[in-house]
């Protein structure tokens, strides 16, 4: 799990660090039942706040990515497959919506983005 904290950042560091955690939960990168590191050794390695990473994960934890097993660490928790598709589709409409809005500040077509993402959608495959 590789966290990067941006200092310039207007989010505030927990919200790094808690968007970080789900966004590898959702990508599938961090699967259930896997361990996270403590939260002092994650405060350690990142050079934060106890305090900072306590409430990243009590974050994670009230919004059911993470489970805190007393005296054992935090562990990825069972996530259900719809509820993750959910997820992934609220960030891919999070960020169409995004270059829609950029591209009518520019003055850009409907049929002019459709055919944009369709030719970029063609080149990652």
């Amino acid at each position: 799990m590789q966290i990067i904290i941006s200092n310039s950042s207007p989010e505030p560091i927990y919200e790094q660090i808690a968007r970080q955690i789900k966004a590898e939960i959702i990508a599938g990168t961090l699967e259930e039942g896997s361990a996270l590191p403590s939260i002092r050794a994650l405060a350690h390695d990142l050079q934060v706040s106890v305090i900072t990473t306590k409430r990243a994960y009590d974050e994670l934890e009230s919004e059911g990515f993470l489970d805190s097993v007393g005296g054992k660490g935090t562990f990825v928790a069972a996530q259900n497959p719809a509820f993750l598709r959910e997820k992934r589709m609220r960030l891919v409409e999070e960020k169409l919506a995004a270059a829609v809005a950029e591209a009518r500040l520019l003055g850009v077509g409907l049929a002019e983005l459709t055919e944009m993402l369709h030719l970029l959608y063609q080149e990652e495959r």
